[in-house]
């Protein structure tokens, strides 16, 4: 199986590329052109090796969802011309990324085990453990690094230093609201539950367009259903849909991207785990079947679907 680390295209009327963590991005026009590699990023790092089928996974989830929340708002997808590639407007980004939370998980989990009970200016309430259900979703923001780590950062601080406007602060909180509550319903009816999420939006026409990818195991974290409130009251781990369990071998074998600490290898077994679980949470978040494009030639595929897309 072959697979992405990178791609290096010129493509007719390039006219800008970019490389972001896990994807390469081709700006054609007033188009972007998203190839997602099967690059894998945790902490902020790369890891040294790519995973089969994982970049088709994303981009195919995320089109999924793309489509699925039209209605909500407006997005900046217009095709998907092949499994990894995805086709959009170009639109200036904003520099904020909308976390929302639905559940004391990861970040949140790791700051309130920590003692403490303010995340991005908002309070947490006390008594809660780990994996417990908030009141309702809050909305933890950080800023949009193009290199290195994302800071938390509150909507007060946001407005304040004008990262964007108020205005455009409430709708992007809107947006991201209406979009957790779609996905929540949707996870639901796949017998899942949408832990927690993050949305990009960007600027078109003067309009607040949804960005990226959107429900998928790298911008979100799942929880299966069956069970929840049982393993809650046992204090039991949950079992979970997302890449958490990539951090948590990193994090097992001395790595947490902090200065000075060594990228652990990681051994084939391990990648070939890491592509499992991606199709299987593709499959279980669409309720369709993953089908493997075993083209031998993979980078002239895309390039080939890329080129007659345009």
């Amino acid at each position: 199986m072959q697979a992405i680390r990178e791609t290096n295209f010129n493509l007719p009327g390039q006219t800008a590329f970019y490389r972001g963590k896990v994807r390469d991005v081709y700006t054609v026009g007033d188009k972007l052109i998203m190839v997602a590699s099967d690059r894998i990023s945790a902490f902020d790092h790369i890891l040294p090796k790519p995973i089969p089928f994982k970049g088709a996974v994303l981009n195919q989830i995320a089109a999924h969802f793309l489509e699925a929340t039209r209605d909500i708002c407006p997005n900046w997808l217009l095709s998907t011309p092949d499994p990894n590639v995805a086709v959009g407007l170009r639109c200036e980004p904003l520099r904020v990324e909308m976390v929302i939370r639905g559940y004391l998980a990861g970040h949140a989990a790791r700051t309130y085990s920590a003692g403490i009970r303010t995340l991005c200016g908002v309070t947490m309430p006390e008594g809660l453990r780990e994996n417990d259900k908030f009141p309702e979703p809050i909305i933890t923001p950080t800023t949009k690094a193009d290199e290195g780590h994302d800071a938390d950062i509150s909507r007060e601080d946001i407005i304040a230093q004008g990262i964007v406007s108020e205005a455009v602060y409430v709708q992007m909180e809107k947006y991201t609201r209406a979009l957790f509550q779609r996905g929540t319903e949707m996870a639901a009816k796949q017998g899942l539950i949408l832990v927690d999420t993050k949305y990009e939006f960007g600027i078109h026409q003067g309009q607040v367009v949804l960005m990226d990818e959107i429900h998928t195991p790298d911008s979100s974290r799942y929880f299966i259903a069956d069970g929840y409130d049982e393993r809650q009251a046992k204090g039991e781990k949950q079992r979970q849909l997302s890449k958490e369990f990539v951090r948590e071998w990193l994090m097992a074998n001395g790595f947490q991207g902090l200065e000075g600490q060594k990228m652990p290898d990681m051994p084939d077994s391990f990648v070939q785990e890491i592509s499992d679980r991606y199709i299987e949470l593709y499959e279980k978040v669409t309720g369709h079947k993953f089908i493997k494009d075993l083209t031998p030639e993979v980078q002239e595929r895309i390039e080939r679907h890329i080129k007659n897309s345009l």
